[in-house]
Order: structure tokens, then sequence, then C-alpha cells
């Protein structure tokens, strides 16, 4: 906090450009080879299935929309995996996202609309949303904007895995959107639904309520790659206008 004060009195404008690379700690896609004799032990070491075992050439896949990044798999693998510093968008760029952040002005021709539905998250994914807005990241410098009712927006985004409480709530605001409408699932509570295994009090990922149009992975994801979404999304929406 003092350091963001401290730029802005310096500075005056924090604001930095976007980037889909973490610093070096980050855990981000995972790349290497892992060894026939470890791959199963990678498997069973992954809390929420992500990791498989495949027959093809590699050995392995990472389903990055259940993915927590623990780092699990890659301790079994014994160095011959690692995690990267890259975001799991495999469809976003950082070019694409500059391209698109144009997009909101020259097609839509307006800001769009968001509307944030938790349905059931621990508020990891709910802080990091917030961060979307400060001085840092200034979500607002490309046309978004947060609407307090499903019925003004483009956009539903669901944090959380979605519980059966809220399960109504969910497929109420997305019939109360105007079409076009889209879905991100931010998170991967949402995203997967694997993140706290069956239960009773849950039914799971958000596209076993509503159709999902963008996944966006992490434990929680960064405001970074959350704001990349929302800039594909918008791109998205253009094409169905």
């Amino acid at each position: 906090m003092f350091k963001v004060i401290e730029r802005l009195l310096g500075d005056k404008i924090a604001t930095e450009k976007i980037s889909l690379t973490g610093s070096e700690r980050f855990r981000g896609k995972i790349t290497g080879s892992c060894p026939e004799n470890l791959r199963e032990e990678c498997a069973k070491a992954c809390p929420v299935g992500a990791f498989q075992v495949t027959a093809d050439a590699q050995g392995y896949a990472v389903d990055y929309k259940k993915c927590l990044f623990c780092g699990k798999c890659v301790e079994k693998a014994m160095g011959s995996l690692q995690h990267s510093s890259d975001e799991a968008l495999p469809v976003i760029t950082e070019d694409a996202a500059e391209v698109t952040a144009e997009v909101i002005k020259q097609k839509l021709g307006r800001s769009l609309h968001v509307r944030h539905l938790d349905a059931g998250s621990c508020n990891a994914c709910d802080f990091e949303m917030g961060a979307m807005s400060n001085p840092i990241y200034d979500l607002h410098r490309y046309g978004v904007h947060v609407d307090a009712s499903p019925r003004h927006a483009d956009l539903l985004m669901v944090t959380g895995v979605v519980t059966r409480n809220l399960e109504q709530a969910l497929r109420m605001s997305y019939e109360a959107m105007p079409e076009p409408r889209l879905v991100m699932a931010c998170g991967a509570c949402a995203a997967g639904g694997e993140t706290y295994g069956a239960s009773y009090a849950i039914v799971g990922a958000a596209d076993k309520v509503v159709p999902v149009d963008i996944y966006i992975p992490g434990c929680p994801p960064r405001p970074s790659a959350m704001i990349a979404g929302l800039l594909a999304a918008a791109d998205m929406l253009a094409e169905r206008m």
C-alpha cells in the first residue's frame, strides 16, 4: 500500500501496461517433458485431477480450468517439469489484448458492462477482481464498467464454485441479461469446479448451470489475466452484435 502511495505522490500516475508474464516466482503454464515412470505419480499428486496421463508424444496434459497451480505435479516430476512465468491463457496474447482494447471503443461504440456474481467463492478471486480498479491496473481506461444489475450487463463474471443455494441466482442472473450476452468463469472454482470436491452443497463449475464463453484459470487469477479476458470478451461481443 505504501509503495502505491509513493508512486502516486512521485509519478502522479501509477498505471502500468497489462502483462501476461508474471514474476520469476509466478507459477504459470507447466512446461517440460515428464518421464514415463513419473507420470502416474504426478497425476496422483494433483488434488483436482488437472494433470492427466495421455497416449500422445508428450505423455501428459494439464486441464488449466481445474489447475490450482499448486506445484505438486512439478515436485513429483523431480525437475523434469517446471512452472513458466506465462499465464495459462493460450488464446489470449499481449498483442491481442492491446488490439481488443480498441475494439471496445471502435466496434462497441460504448463501454463493456459487466455484472459480477459470487456463486460461492472463498473471496480470493473477488479480492483480485477489486484490484483491477486500483491505480496500477486501472480497468476503467479500457472502458469496462461494472454494473449492479444483470439487466444492464453484457457479460456475467462468475467467481467461486456454484453452490446449490446460489444455483438459482446464477441461472436467473443469466436469463435477465439482454442478448447478446457472455459468461466468464473466473478462477479454478468457477472454471473447473473441482477445488472442493463433491458435496451435497455444491453443484460444481459454472458451465454446469449456464453456458460459459471464457475461462480464466488460476487460484486466484491475477488481475492482468482477468483484464485480458474482459478485453477478449469485448472482441467476442462485437462479433455477435
